[in-house]
């Protein structure tokens, strides 16, 4: 299952952050998905380069505070190539489901290629986390790794994904987020001179993945992005520091 996504809710006329430049809603979409076709085959290798392995750690932490159970119903939001989605099944598993989301279908299709050649055969869609074509109250857990902050209307994401939680359900949101104030430095060198440098030799793309660093920089704090959680309707809602803020994990709930 993999239809061409709903019209573009972004409307036009307004503008949106794209790393450190201004530029139209409609604009930031195409030049993101540009950015992820682009390093979309050597993605997985890249986010081992640049995180010394530790996004690994990130990620089973964050998948123990989806609390999944056998039979329930997950959507990985910005699904990519598949790492949450691949220890998602079997925690669910059997009878529960995982369905694949993300509106880069380069990144999409890779997603579901790796879930297929470890048997497990998942719905991939594409679509736009700003307008989801699923039925509302229907999931137990939603996920989104590291795309958040690629989100053109973040709240209006947020309020699109609390619709899709059935009364119960929780969201659970990894991403990059605001080091401490006295490792800043050093995590500026790193990420706006290894970072392009990584890229350029590994992906062959060097501005994308200054985009990357640009991104994280405009991304709300964990403290606006709690806000955020709050604001679209979620309970509950708190955060988790990993690597002196380098990623927090976020998680709310819909609790009616």
């Amino acid at each position: 299952m993999n239809p061409e996504p709903a019209d573009d809710p972004a409307g036009s006329g307004r503008s949106a952050d794209f790393g450190f430049e201004t530029v139209p809603e409609q604009d930031k979409v195409r030049r993101v998905g540009a950015v992820f076709s682009s390093v979309a085959s050597r993605y997985d290798l890249m986010n081992d380069l640049m995180s010394g392995g530790l996004h690994r750690l990130w990620k089973a932490f964050a998948l123990e505070l989806c609390g999944l159970r056998p039979g329930q119903r997950v959507l990985d939001v910005a699904a990519g190539t598949g790492d949450l989605a691949l220890k998602l099944w079997p925690r669910v598993m059997p009878r529960g489901r995982v369905v694949l989301a993300d509106i880069n279908e380069a990144m999409l299709t890779r997603g579901r290629d790796r879930l297929l050649d470890a048997g497990m055969p998942a719905p991939a869609v594409r679509c736009n986390a700003e307008a989801m074509p699923f039925v509302s109250d229907h999931f137990d857990c939603i996920t989104l790794g590291f795309g958040l902050r690629n989100v053109t209307r973040k709240d209006v994401a947020l309020r699109e994904l609390y619709r899709l939680l059935r009364p119960g359900g929780r969201l659970v949101v990894l991403e990059f987020s605001r080091v401490n104030r006295a490792l800043a430095p050093l995590y500026d060198a790193y990420s706006f001179g290894v970072l392009p440098l990584l890229g350029r030799l590994v992906a062959g793309d060097a501005d994308s993945y200054r985009y990357l660093a640009e991104s994280i920089r405009v991304h709300p704090d964990q403290d606006e992005l709690r806000a955020l959680f709050t604001q679209a309707g979620f309970d509950k809602a708190d955060y988790y520091n990993m690597a002196a803020g380098v990623v927090a994990v976020h998680r709310g709930f819909k609790l009616c």
